[in-house]
């Protein structure tokens, strides 16, 4: 079968892949622990439900517009103005088929071929594969001090006559880390002295803990939006525990909108009206589950940090924000074990954990681990993933109803 140049240079999403490896060991009747899934164990949010229900009850259920719904885009853009303290119109909204279809469609619409996008290591998995998709080169630039947190003196070093944008995602995914108010005020001065556009992935920006608040990009500039190099990417899957809705938008120019939107109607036509009357309810909705899912996520950040504290060799920064931590596993990676992906495949043999490779996020050496689940998962998760690697720990474990003895260390 011959497939194209560019379709075999796109490799594989690592997290879906093993989101699927998780399911069918689960199938199996396995007693799997998914530690790499960030998806919270929240049902979705009773306004969410009764305003998807509404609109299916109705029996019409046919296309919709394909930058969104009007009464959607309202909710965003009341959203924006909650949130970002910005004034923003329906010409710079655009719904998609979630936070990640929002961000691809900019892309496209942004990139030349050979046009670079300087990406913040450590990095959400998509980032290169989406930049590479539409032609683009992925230029990562990577902390040197292991505090995940970059400096604007390495990005300057990174950028050239090709750069195009820079993307931050903060707070981060994988790291937890939420980038400082310098930073940000940093890259959009930087990026509105250079015509370069600031993408802010802020698909976790209210999940933020320790009475915290992300920084706004928008607070770092006095033009409006039509002027700024400033663009949001958001939607519901995270905030809410909506991850299989799949609705995002992104917020920009105008211009670069009607772009978008010409790209999405010529592929998917848009996001599923009965979605996005779903996210409208969850928009409109009383907020209180966000925040109650926000405290449930920081007790498990508190909880993963504490279990962590105990392995021998391990160092982790702490999370500021999302449901991700990134864990340097490199003490443990000896014999047979010389990287992070033999690391992983390991603990899913032996300890029947899942976790997903730092190199797939730019950071060899590290684990991403998910403290999206409940307690008991990531209890017994971080007791299995001890188990199998740390010396000091018990050297026998029950996973499920079978007694496992460790002849390995």
């Amino acid at each position: 079968m011959s497939v194209s140049t560019l379709a075999r240079a796109i490799a594989e999403s690592p997290t879906m892949k093993l989101n699927e490896e998780a399911r069918i060991l689960r199938e199996r009747g396995q007693p799997v622990i998914h530690l790499g899934i960030g998806e919270p164990k929240n049902k979705a949010p009773l306004p969410a439900i009764l305003s998807g229900a509404a609109k299916l009850s109705t029996g019409d259920v046919k296309y919709a517009p394909a930058d969104g719904t009007p009464s959607l885009k309202k909710a965003i853009i009341r959203y924006t103005e909650d949130h970002y303290d910005k004034v923003v119109g329906p010409e710079n909204v655009i719904v998609s088929s979630g936070a990640k279809q929002a961000l691809f469609n900019l892309l496209y619409t942004l990139l030349n071929p050979q046009d670079e996008v300087v990406i913040l290591a450590p990095y959400w998995v998509s980032y290169p594969e989406m930049v590479k998709m539409v032609h683009g080169v992925p230029v990562i630039v990577t902390p040197e001090d292991g505090s995940f947190h970059p400096r604007l003196s390495d990005i300057e070093r990174a950028l050239t006559g090709y750069t195009r944008a820079i993307i931050v995602n903060s707070p981060n995914n994988p790291s937890g880390v939420m980038f400082s108010d310098e930073l940000i005020s940093q890259v959009v001065e930087l990026c509105e002295k250079k015509g370069l556009y600031c993408i802010m992935d802020d698909i976790y920006h209210q999940l933020v803990f320790d009475g915290r608040k992300a920084p706004s990009a928008y607070a770092f500039t006095r033009k409006d939006v039509e002027s700024s190099k400033v663009i949001t990417v958001n939607g519901i899957a995270k905030l809410y525990g909506m991850t299989g809705f799949r609705i995002g938008w992104a917020v920009a120019p105008k211009e670069l909108v009607a772009v978008m939107t010409n790209v999405q109607s010529q592929t998917t036509s848009g996001a599923s009206v009965l979605l996005q009357a779903a996210a409208e309810g969850a928009l409109t909705g009383l907020q209180g589950t966000v925040e109650a899912l926000r405290l449930q996520i920081q007790n498990n950040r508190d909880l993963i940090m504490q279990e962590l504290g105990s392995f021998t060799g391990v160092k982790c920064v702490k999370p500021n924000g999302t449901f991700y931590c990134l864990p340097d596993f490199r003490a443990y990676l000896r014999g047979s074990l010389k990287s992070s992906g033999d690391l992983a495949a390991f603990l899913l043999k032996k300890a029947m954990v899942v976790t997903v490779p730092g190199k797939e996020f730019g950071m060899e050496g590290h684990l991403r681990l998910s403290y999206a689940g409940t307690v008991k998962d990531v209890t017994e998760g971080l007791s299995r993933i001890k188990w199998a690697l740390d010396p000091g720990s018990p050297n026998e474990i029950f996973i499920g109803d079978k007694k496992l003895v460790r002849d390995w260390v």
